[in-house]
């Protein structure tokens, strides 16, 4: 049975998440962490390496990002494989926890450690599944390393993270669940910088090849996707909830507007 129920109703407790991210191929509770999650660092101060350049007219800005120092201090980490990169990211996968909505924002960082224990130590991934985090005050945080302007291959949609990228809202969000829409403009400008350095049109659709069975599709299969796609449309899951998935399509035209298409 491939159904993997990551996302229903009623979410456990911070040291007993159950987690969204489903996407290798193959601990315990962290301690509370003191850092505002609203005290980023200045775009400019933050390393580009250089994609913009040849990304069109329709790159789209590049959001504030928390780097995942911030959030990651002095927790113990995991050990990692070498990071592998795609050529581009040509669509990107939201999801959502599947952890309490009614967080403090400055607690944010501490979320993202249980996350990152439950996956990179817990069940031995090599690092935290998702490439991007966004809060419910719409606060961005780098995820899995390796750059947050390189195509970065993660963990996050099993079959389709070779040219993807997962961008995880913080919370639960099934139907008939509020979705902030910080939130959601934060998931925008993520999903129009990311996409726009390859040109492609949050609104477009985007043909990815299946490298995993365990995906909806055999591997070696091509599928077409939205260029913004939920969890749910490459896995069986309920990922990222009906509430979140009801929201893709205003998502896609923010992104679009961000990325100045009409």
């Amino acid at each position: 049975m491939r159904t993997t129920l990551c996302c229903v109703p009623g979410a456990l407790a911070l040291g007993l998440l159950v987690l969204c991210s489903v996407g290798i191929d193959r601990g315990g509770p962290a301690p509370p962490l003191a850092v505002s999650a609203r005290a980023v660092m200045p775009a400019a101060a933050l390393p580009v390496q250089g994609h913009a350049a040849s990304a069109g007219p329709h790159a789209g800005i590049r959001p504030l990002i928390v780097p995942r120092e911030r959030w990651l201090a002095d927790a113990e980490t995991y050990h990692r494989d070498p990071i592998r990169y795609a050529d581009r990211v040509r669509a990107v996968f939201i999801h959502h926890t599947d952890s309490p909505n009614g967080y403090d924002c400055a607690d944010t960082p501490r979320i993202i450690r249980y996350l990152y224990a439950g996956q990179a130590g817990g069940k031995a991934w090599d690092d935290i599944g998702y490439n991007f985090l966004v809060d419910r005050c719409g606060t961005v945080y780098e995820g899995r390393a390796g750059g947050v302007e390189r195509p970065v291959v993660g963990a996050h949609t099993q079959g389709f993270n070779q040219g993807t990228a997962g961008i995880a809202a913080i919370g639960t969000f099934t139907e008939g669940t509020p979705v902030p829409r910080a939130m959601t403009d934060a998931i925008a400008a993520v999903a129009a910088w990311k996409l726009g350095l390859a040109g492609v049109d949050p609104r477009s659709t985007v043909r990815l090849v299946s490298s995993n069975s365990q995906s909806r599709f055999k591997a070696g299969t091509g599928a077409d996707f939205l260029a913004v796609s939920g969890h749910r449309d490459g896995y069986e899951t309920f990922c990222p909830g009906l509430a979140l998935m009801a929201e893709l399509p205003s998502i896609r035209e923010r992104a679009a507007r961000l990325q100045g298409r009409g």
